[in-house]
């Protein structure tokens, strides 16, 4: 959630603050609670924070509505409740205040508080991005890039992502590289599209920082480099990143640009596999029948088919039936081993 904060008013100690705040001035209540919430001349206090937020809200004051909005949304000093979030948003973004436009735009687009509604999400954007926010352009340029509320228009997604990315946005940048990737409204350039994943993995931008180190293992738009590729993906594993963390494993396992390491992959592909990656879940079980980093545990093999096999994984549902065929880690069953068989023949296998 954006929380952009307005110059505070000089007014001098926290004691200022009170006085005036108490004398009922919507300003030096938000001050007083934006000292609350920091921990600035006064220890912090969740309570009194939100409790002065929304005296000076309930006045009017659009960037107090707004923080108001995300102490809901988050949590802060009240119990979390996405309906009294839209709510705060709503009253601020009809001020016109940027951050809850964009704000009540990630609601809808969401669905929290309120019933998901991309157009309206959409809507929201337009209006935090024309008034010059880069994040909200990002977000606008996004949504006519995949169709989200909106019709496809790459054209319009290019000026709008490009507008954001030059000035930093790194979610713009990731998507602007996208383009460039797959020649979306544009010739394909992937030294471009390399060149935008930089600037954005060089904010923390997870996926950026996942698509970087892939270009880097493969080659593509910049000259190959194993141990650079290896290093960008870590810190998009690190990161949290599935797909980072899944081809990491496959780095480990097969010793591509670094020592293999059966364990480590074994550890790397784990992580993917509880975020539900279907194809870290298939490689994970099969290290689990040949004991490979693991002990060997076909019961646990078998938890893993099951489960890439229930998100559409052909070789996941034909070794699942396998294992019930010959019972390694269930009873034998054929019935349930032919039913498997089946889905994988359905689909190709």
């Amino acid at each position: 959630m954006k929380t952009p904060e307005p110059a505070r008013q000089q007014c001098g100690s926290s004691a200022w603050f009170r006085a005036a705040a108490e004398r009922g001035d919507p300003y030096a209540q938000f001050n007083l609670a934006l000292l609350y919430r920091a921990g600035e001349s006064l220890a912090p206090d969740p309570v009194r924070a939100h409790y002065w937020m929304q005296c000076a809200a309930l006045q009017g004051l659009a960037f107090a509505q707004n923080h108001l909005g995300v102490m809901f949304y988050t949590g802060y000093g009240v119990p979390a409740c996405d309906k009294e979030a839209v709510r705060w948003f709503r009253a601020a973004a009809l001020q016109g205040e940027l951050a809850a436009q964009q704000n009540l735009g990630m609601m809808y687009r969401n669905g929290r508080g309120v019933r998901a509604n991309p157009e309206i999400a959409l809507a929201w954007f337009y209006r935090a991005a024309e008034q010059g926010s880069p994040s909200a352009q990002g977000l606008l340029g996004a949504a006519y890039l995949y169709g989200q509320g909106v019709a496809s228009d790459f054209l319009l997604a290019l000026a709008w992502l490009r507008k954001a990315a030059t000035q930093n946005d790194a979610r713009a940048q990731l998507h602007l590289g996208i383009m460039y990737q797959h020649g979306y409204g544009l010739a394909v350039d992937l030294a471009q599209a390399v060149a935008w994943w930089r600037q954005a993995a060089a904010q923390q931008q997870v996926v950026a920082q996942r698509l970087l180190g892939l270009a880097y293992a493969e080659g593509h738009g910049v000259e190959a480099d194993l141990q650079r590729g290896y290093a960008w993906l870590c810190r998009a594993a690190q990161g949290g990143d599935a797909d980072a963390q899944f081809n990491l494993g496959i780095m480990l396992a097969h010793g591509r640009g670094v020592r293999g390491d059966a364990q480590q992959a074994c550890q790397w592909y784990r992580r993917a596999a509880g975020a539900g990656h279907m194809l870290a879940q298939y490689n994970l079980a099969c290290m689990y029948v040949r004991g490979r980093g693991v002990l060997r545990d076909y019961r646990q093999a078998l938890l893993l088919y099951l489960q890439a096999a229930e998100q559409g994984s052909v070789q996941a549902q034909f070794n699942l039936g396998l294992m019930y065929a010959l019972g390694l880690g269930v009873a034998r069953d054929a019935a349930l081993a032919c039913m498997w068989y089946r889905c994988a023949a359905e689909l190709g296998a």
